[in-house]
């Protein structure tokens, strides 16, 4: 079969300093390894909220003179820059809050239209938009950046970040000024578990200015990832896949599809919403590094890996162009 041509639009690139919609630009380049083109036209960022009206006319010239075959369309919120005329087919990717945020969720349906198809991250997100032809390509991960690594490049790892061999180290994988993460919770559990008498310290994945590659020595560093998001603004975080990829234990909250992700995979822990959260979340971190081992999550996740996930996505192409 030929090549594809595909324009993706999407208001989520990773900029100098930021992993915003890194999930999309290494899906961008899982495509592109497999021999197709993929342009790409970046809605809104650094131009500013006006831009999701202003690109409109700027990705229509893009489509008239590409010759694509199809525009995969990123984020509900993008549809409005992505109004397209003619005959070329559009996919949508819903990651979210176009989903669950109401009225993110009323834009969506009233500039998405009808497009070829409509992807999700996870089955989850699926039966939240009530859309059961929605198709499930969930994030993909790197597994050459995120290898295993053996029990001295980790002590080497937590050496470099300044920690003892003897302490917890335990990883909150975001940006604490990001307010869906909670990094309130995420210290109240802390809180709890060093009142249990189980000091532990605390580690930030995300900083400002940081390389994508400097977040891997974190993962090896830590002894746990846990994951406190709000309830219902997640489809899938992606850092418990690279977590588990990696083989740390990961403990969080139930949101997006993280139960999926996490089933079978050894030790980890998803803990419903509800009363005492702080407690049973300190619950499963302690039993979590109480034994001191890796997980078992590289062989569960195969099917996470990046070309899997983007064979998957161009299949979803496929059918769409045939049709």
């Amino acid at each position: 079969m030929s090549p594809l041509r595909v324009l993706a639009v999407t208001n989520l690139w990773p900029a100098p300093g930021s992993f915003r919609g890194v999930f999309v630009s290494e899906q961008v380049a899982g495509v592109r390894r497999l021999g197709h083109a993929v342009d790409v036209e970046v809605v809104a960022q650094r131009r500013g909220r006006s831009d999701y009206l202003l690109a409109a006319a700027r990705v229509a010239r893009r489509v008239r003179r590409g010759g694509y075959d199809l525009v995969h369309v990123h984020y509900g919120l993008t549809s409005l820059a992505a109004r397209l005329g003619g005959d070329v087919p559009r996919v949508l990717s819903l990651y979210g809050s176009d989903v669950n945020t109401p009225w993110q969720a009323r834009i969506t349906r009233l500039t998405a239209g009808a497009p070829a198809a409509r992807v999700y991250p996870s089955r989850r997100l699926v039966e939240a938009a009530g859309d059961p032809a929605g198709h499930v390509v969930p994030n993909g991960v790197d597994f050459g950046l995120f290898r295993e690594y053996p029990a001295e490049e980790r002590a080497a790892a937590r050496a470099a970040l300044g920690f003892a061999p003897h302490e917890r180290v335990i990883l909150f994988g975001a940006a604490p000024a990001n307010p869906v993460k909670r990094y309130d919770l995420f210290t109240d559990v802390l809180a709890e578990l060093s009142g249990r008498g189980l000091p532990v310290r605390e580690l930030v994945l995300a900083t400002p200015g940081q390389e994508r590659a400097d977040v891997v020595p974190k993962f090896a560093a830590a002894d746990a990832l846990l994951v406190t998001s709000r309830q219902g603004t997640e489809s899938g975080p992606l850092v418990v896949k690279e977590a588990a990829v990696m083989g740390l234990p990961v403990v969080s909250v139930d949101v997006g599809d993280v139960a999926e992700v996490l089933a079978g995979v050894e030790p980890s822990a998803v803990v419903a919403f509800g009363p005492d959260l702080v407690r049973r979340l300190a619950d499963a971190v302690a039993a979590a590094v109480s034994g001191g081992t890796r997980g078992n999550g590289r062989t569960r996740l195969a099917r996470y890996d990046h070309d899997a996930v983007a064979t998957r996505l161009v299949g979803v192409y496929r059918e769409v162009v045939r049709a």
